[in-house]
């Protein structure tokens, strides 16, 4: 019998009764932005103290908010969660690199279903899920693909994760479907211009889209275009900090570009557009606990625990705002448990689709509509499980299985031994593992099915590393075939 799944999953007791759902079937164009390493705390409407983001804060006023949606501790994790709508363990994804960042190519994709239901896709930004060939998105249920390689432009790795040769924030070379271009301007900016272009051609087509839209911003290294990062230099920040808000602001403007544009467009009232990010905070950009990173101006991640790479609440906890015109309530909070292998059943239900007999297999999140519908709704408990992963290669998982893990129902986290109420203790200062040991051993219980039902399928723990890079190797095919074209711009 499954469990369900963070790098995650549920108690066979806690099955949730199928809902009805004004929703279901609806079949909206679909807008999914997911930010790289910004985390839950960085957005001015969820208490920032100086960063400003007024279109993202507008857009939290307009949505039904999750305030309670956890991901994976880092990037290539939550990316495959989201596209098989299960625990990235059981994609095969233990790592960022080393080629255990590659989705199994036995993962069927939210895109691939999508396409079920006759929705274009595409995919702008960052993949991260594997470099080489038959893992790029094109051949995993993309239609329109524009985006860097590895996990951040310019990345390099031994092994095949590897972006564009020499590669960088500014004017970077771009592969969109199957060939590279030389762009002009800032990265998150090509990444919504192009997005934005697409999204112009399927409006004109009148043909239901997914368009994911995945900035490697504000992954480090922290650069920003100057007009961002001048004010937090001035104010007393350093280099490093200025290019991570810089990059934060620069992608707000970005979706108050789009947010405008799609209503310009007329598609707000058939259009469910989500912003999320894809785990917690990343450390180097904010300064570190205790620590001012510029004078007056004290460390922020929202009052939690812990950052990107962590098990504990503030490296898994993200924004996820849902916002669609005259159809999902605006400024209403959704506080109970939701996650990133929600999302595919969730977007199968509003295309209409049904899930087959393979992917009721696959797929062990829940559809989100009835909660989107009414935050109140009735919502069964579940565990949800976080395993940090990334051991050496070669190693044995299992000798890693009860290092770096947590648990989470809607009460509690157990993280190693320690439990924590996260009601009444949501900074996790008080372990009260002693007062509660029949939970903790649940839990741990549960954990260790959940283990023997993914381990199995961690499917790259013996894959050889790849002896080039492709990206590299196609650029220079293409650079001796002829070059490398200047990207033809969409005009918008």
């Amino acid at each position: 019998m499954k469990i369900f799944s963070i790098i995650l999953f549920i108690s066979p007791l806690f099955i949730i009764a199928s809902q009805a759902s004004d929703l279901n079937g609806s079949r909206p164009n679909i807008i999914l932005i997911m930010t790289d390493d910004q985390g839950y705390g960085p957005i001015g409407a969820n208490g920032h103290p100086w960063i400003k983001t007024p279109n993202l804060d507008r857009m939290h006023g307009q949505s039904t908010r999750f305030e309670r949606f956890l991901v994976s501790p880092t990037c290539s994790p939550t990316r495959s969660a989201i596209m098989g709508g299960r625990h990235p363990l059981k994609n095969g994804v233990t790592h960022t690199i080393l080629e255990r960042e590659r989705m199994s190519l036995g993962t069927v994709t939210v895109a691939q279903h999508l396409k079920e239901a006759k929705y274009n896709t595409g995919i702008f930004g960052k993949w991260h899920l594997g470099d080489e060939a038959k893992y790029q998105p094109n051949n995993r249920g993309f239609d329109e693909v524009f985006i860097h390689g590895a996990g951040g432009i310019g990345q390099s790795y031994a092994c095949s994760c590897a972006d564009a040769p020499g590669n960088k924030y500014f004017d970077p070379v771009i592969r969109h479907n199957g060939k590279f271009v030389k762009t002009k301007g800032y990265c998150t900016d090509l990444f919504f211009t192009a997005a934005l272009g697409w999204i112009k051609k399927m409006k004109e087509a009148d043909e239901p889209f997914f368009a994911y839209i995945t900035t490697n911003a504000p992954h480090g290294p922290f650069i920003a275009p100057p007009s961002n990062t001048k004010r937090f230099k001035d104010i007393g920040f350093g280099k490093t900090q200025a290019g991570f808000y810089g990059m934060i602001e620069n992608i707000d403007e970005n979706v108050g570009r789009l947010s405008a544009q799609i209503s310009e467009w007329g598609l707000d009232e058939n259009t469910m557009l989500i912003f999320m990010s894809d785990n917690g905070m990343t450390g180097g950009g904010s300064g570190r606990p205790g620590k001012e990173i510029a004078k007056g101006y004290p460390f922020y991640n929202a009052g939690q625990k812990g950052l990107k790479g962590s098990v504990e609440e503030g490296g898994v906890r993200v924004p996820f705002f849902v916002r669609w015109k005259g159809k999902v309530q605006e400024n209403k909070s959704v506080q109970k448990m939701a996650a990133h292998i929600d999302i595919f059943p969730t977007f199968a239900e509003l295309a209409g689709l049904k899930l087959n007999k393979d992917l009721k297999k696959q797929v062990d999140g829940r559809s989100l509509l009835p909660l989107i519908e009414n935050p109140g709704a009735d919502w069964d408990d579940r565990y949800l499980f976080s395993q940090k992963a990334r051991w050496k290669t070669g190693s044995e998982p299992n000798d890693h299985m009860w290092k770096t893990f947590s648990v989470r129902n809607q009460r509690y986290r157990l993280v190693g031994e320690a439990l924590f109420d996260m009601e009444k203790d949501p900074g996790q200062k008080v372990n009260i593992a002693e007062e509660k040991p029949g939970l903790v051993k649940k839990m741990r219980a549960a954990y260790e099915t959940f283990w023997k039902e993914a381990r199995p399928l961690m499917v790259n723990e013996k894959a050889p590393m790849s002896p080039v890079r492709p990206y590299h190797v196609w650029y220079r095919e293409q650079v001796d075939e002829g070059g490398i074209p200047v990207w033809n711009v969409p005009q918008l």
